[in-house]
């Protein structure tokens, strides 16, 4: 999806401002408030320091709607602008390694990086409880260095927090460039494309308008 209509957008996210928070899962978080959009000198600068064309459905929503905000579960990571340099802020935006966006994200299917770690020790098996903590405190050193690794996600732009720090990320370079991932690395469930009813992958404009259109239907569903 590259010319999409973003007309409306705005108005829709105020309209579902005047309604109860609850109804819609982290509303609480964004408050349904976007920020603006960027300028387009603004944009050309951003991508000139990130050495990436940003996907165009992703680029046409920071033009016309917001550079965050109002969005999936607690919202986009807005883009701010410090000393003189463009970043994504927010739970978990820093895991966007700004030097390495055009390096081709380097998967195309669902991949876990812990799930060739062996088993957590077992206290059981050792002799005293000084050993044990050892070889605990080896394992969980092994297991952040494999599990959290940040060559998996070359390429990608962490964009919104799902909680419990599960996240949800956009490929920007390489053969996944334009598709939305979800990072369940907190509990060792690995990195998953976001796929459709038949499989397709799903971008930032479906994405983003899916949600939209749920938190809509939320909205209007009647107080009990």
């Amino acid at each position: 999806m590259t010319n999409i209509d973003w007309s409306g957008v705005r108005d829709r996210v105020a309209a579902l401002s005047r309604t109860p928070d609850a109804k819609v899962f982290g509303a609480n978080g964004h408050g349904w408030r976007l920020e603006p959009p960027l300028r387009p000198a603004e944009l050309a600068e951003l991508e000139e320091q990130l050495g990436v064309r940003l996907p165009e459905d992703y680029r046409g929503f920071l033009l016309e709607v917001s550079r965050g905000g109002a969005g999936p579960f607690y919202g986009l990571f807005p883009l701010r602008r410090v000393d003189g340099r463009w970043r994504w802020e927010g739970d978990g935006a820093d895991l966007t390694e700004l030097a390495t966006l055009a390096e081709p994200f380097p998967h195309t299917g669902p991949f876990n990086p812990a799930a060739e770690l062996p088993e957590p020790p077992d206290e059981e098996d050792f002799g005293t409880v000084e050993e044990f903590n050892a070889a605990e405190d080896a394992y969980w050193e092994l297991h952040d260095r494999v599990a959290y690794d940040p060559s998996h996600t070359v390429g990608t732009v962490y964009l919104c927090h799902l909680g419990c720090a599960y996240r949800h990320l956009l490929v920007v370079s390489g053969p996944e460039r334009g598709a939305m991932w979800a990072d369940d690395s907190a509990d060792d469930g690995g990195f998953t494309p976001l796929a459709g009813p038949h499989g397709e992958r799903v971008g930032f404009a479906r994405w983003y308008l899916d949600w939209l259109d749920e938190a809509t239907a939320k909205a209007a569903e009647p107080l009990h």
